[in-house]
């Protein structure tokens, strides 16, 4: 990538694929975005770059660098693979950017390890230019979708209450769902997850973690 490609990427402002960073203060926070890129379509953090769009660069690239790969290495799970990108700042040649281009991951959800003891961690997904932390059902939806098998749906009562509150409302979330159905939230999270994997509905993440399911519309 050239100082020129750079310029052009970064013109696009943070968004769904791109994200900036001006240094690596804190390895394990920036790992929210590597993890979230991972779990969605893909995407590239620019470490070097203030969240205005300046491209000052680092000045030491090298110590950001080996603090970002510890962390992947340290932090993510499964592994992640990356392209990196250095970038010299022109007329400035102690200064880079560096870009750490990151693909969706083949195998999803990946975590981001906050207790190495116990290997607990939490996924992240891209939403337009935030990581939010993943929902059960959103990292069941992941892992589930990695399965090539259709999924078999029985449409019942359960079923026919979601479709038709569906039929004038523009969302629904599980708590809802429960409500309307008189069932259980787990019953409630189970149908929705079912009927997202049947391409019925489609999942949009929302920060708190209480996801929303709007129906797919048929052409």
């Amino acid at each position: 990538m050239t100082f020129k490609e750079l310029k052009r990427l970064v013109a696009q402002g943070e968004g769904q694929h791109i994200e900036f960073k001006r240094k690596v203060y804190y390895p394990q926070k920036i790992m929210r975005e590597v993890v979230a890129f991972a779990n969605s379509e893909g995407g590239k953090l620019c470490i070097g770059v203030s969240d205005d769009g300046q491209i000052p660069g680092l000045k030491h690239p090298d110590d950001h660098l080996f603090l970002m790969q510890r962390a992947i290495e340290k932090f993510a799970k499964p592994e992640i693979a990356y392209r990196l990108y250095r970038i010299p700042i022109p007329y400035q040649s102690e200064r880079e950017v560096l870009v750490f281009d990151i693909p969706a991951a083949k195998q999803k959800p990946v975590f981001l390890i906050y207790n190495l003891r116990t290997s607990r961690g939490r996924a992240y997904v891209r939403v337009a230019d935030k990581s939010l932390q993943a929902s059960r059902e959103m990292r069941y939806i992941m892992k589930a979708s990695l399965n090539s098998e259709g999924t078999l749906l029985q449409y019942g009562d359960a079923e026919q209450h979601l479709l038709r509150y569906l039929g004038s409302h523009s969302y629904i979330d599980v708590p809802k769902y429960a409500e309307v159905a008189n069932i259980s939230l787990n019953e409630a999270s189970q149908i929705l997850v079912r009927m997202t994997l049947a391409q019925i509905l489609e999942i949009i993440p929302q920060e708190g973690g209480t996801d929303r399911f709007i129906q797919i519309s048929v052409d």
